[in-house]
């Protein structure tokens, strides 16, 4: 074997991935594979030359990039971008500036590592760059940039600060709107009178989320994990989503918290809106809300989502363990709700995303003490651990999809199974990781968004 020489230097690294791949290539391999081909040659290659960049390698859905400088970089991306409005693929894009070692075949090393990371977090059809690469261009190229902050990604020891660079992506034309900042909010009555907040963002076939734990149907949006479903969908539904009562902007100062005044909520937001037939997506207690829902009413939901979810809550799992682990957390939310607490900071967060950092952490807690005060808090956590629907799961129709991390952190595992096994016809996907609260960077996330994006489509 010939003897390789190895370089090191620093360089501008751009990676980039069509969003949704996967699961365009199963409704549309020829589609979808003339679409890239034709965005390769008649967009990314030209405006490539352009900006003096090497094209390192093309992958089935993707391309590296490294360019002389940070500026070629970033201007390149923009132009591409811009360039890519008209396809039918959304690419994502990542730009960072570091150490990478070239063998003369490829590049590796950190640099690359955190421009593939960067393009993960990046929204479709948009481009996040890294704080060095900020640092330089934020003064020479006009565009909005919007602060991430400090972001965990994997296979990277330190945080890395991430910032979304809107250029003129596809939400800005006028045949695909930004739906998601420019949702609709009103107000509807539930039956005992208690007012609860709803909106309305996209078009097309109605896709109701079913309120789960705290919600706030403005600060939801700030959350990437939360928002990437919604931008996703937005696009070919109308996206319906609720603030139950006692959180977000519904009422707060309410009589009855309970799995019943749950499932009137959800009516009552239906009713309101004249719905016949709609898709129901529900995570962690709202997967419960949901799925009883889909029982009772099987001539109305024609499909049910899933994800992180339980029929029966701690209370009624049958172990005296469960019942200490509710009274416990019930008693940390009462005691120390309000209090600004690292202690209590951290084990608030850690209890949904284990794998967060103390940023992530900290923005998560200020959501939850925004969404609802500690009385309502406490009441809307015993009302989720005394659930239990195990004998309605058997009466449900629609065709249903259940997503479930193998480490949830919130609800067990063998929970979400027993969903999958007692709904009829069920596909049951089970996903890697721990984070009930899926972070941005998480390695289940684009999975999770193409199962839902490919089951409602069929």
């Amino acid at each position: 074997m010939a003897d390789r020489q190895v370089q090191r230097r620093l360089s501008a690294i751009l990676a980039a991935d069509v969003a949704g791949y996967t699961a365009r290539m199963e409704a549309d391999t020829d589609g979808t594979v003339a679409a890239w081909q034709d965005a390769r040659e008649d967009v990314i290659k030209p405006r490539v030359a352009d900006y003096s960049g090497k094209i390192v390698k093309l992958t089935g859905d993707g391309f590296l990039v490294e360019f002389p400088t940070v500026q070629d970089a970033v201007k390149c991306a923009i132009a591409m971008q811009e360039g890519l409005a008209d396809s039918a693929l959304d690419f994502r894009m990542g730009v960072n500036m570091g150490d990478i070692v070239d063998d003369g075949e490829d590049i590796h090393g950190e640099g690359v590592n955190v421009a593939a990371r960067l393009e993960a977090l990046a929204e479709p059809g948009g481009i996040c760059i890294s704080g060095d690469v900020y640092n330089q261009v934020r003064n020479r190229i006009d565009a909005d940039y919007h602060d991430m902050g400090l972001q965990d990604v994997k296979n990277v020891s330190a945080p890395v600060q991430a910032w979304h660079l809107a250029s003129a992506p596809k939400q800005q034309q006028a045949d695909t709107p930004n739906y998601v900042d420019n949702q609709v909010i009103k107000f509807c009555t539930a039956p005992d009178g208690v007012q609860i907040a709803y909106s309305t963002l996209g078009q097309g076939p109605p896709v109701i989320f079913v309120a789960n734990w705290l919600t706030h149907l403005e600060l939801d949006l700030q959350m990437p994990s939360r928002r990437a479903v919604f931008e996703m969908l937005a696009r070919n539904y109308t996206v319906v989503r609720y603030d139950a009562r006692g959180n977000g902007l519904s009422d707060w100062d309410v009589d009855n918290i309970s799995f019943e005044a749950s499932l009137s909520d959800l009516a009552a937001v239906i009713d309101d809106l004249g719905l016949d037939n709609f898709a129901l997506i529900g995570q962690s207690q709202g997967a419960a809300i949901s799925a009883a829902y889909a029982a009772r009413n099987p001539d109305k939901v024609n499909n049910l989502v899933l994800y992180g979810g339980y029929a029966r809550g701690r209370r009624k799992r049958g172990s005296d363990g469960q019942i200490a682990e509710s009274d416990a957390f019930i008693t940390m939310i009462r005691e120390g709700w309000g209090k600004d607490i690292d202690t209590y900071v951290q084990m608030f967060g850690t209890f949904f995303m284990p794998d967060a950092n103390a940023a992530q952490l900290a923005d998560f807690t200020k959501f939850q003490r925004a969404a609802t005060p500690p009385g309502n808090a406490a009441r809307i956590q015993f009302a989720l651990d005394d659930i239990d629907i195990s004998g309605e799961l058997a009466a449900i129709t629609a065709p249903s999809l259940v997503l479930h991390l193998r480490e949830d952190a919130r609800a067990p595992f063998e929970e979400g199974r027993r969903m999958a096994a007692a709904i009829p016809g069920a596909r049951f996907v089970p996903l890697e990781g721990r984070n009930h609260a899926m972070l941005a960077d998480d390695p289940s996330l684009q999975r999770y968004l193409e199962e839902i994006d490919a089951f409602l489509a069929e």
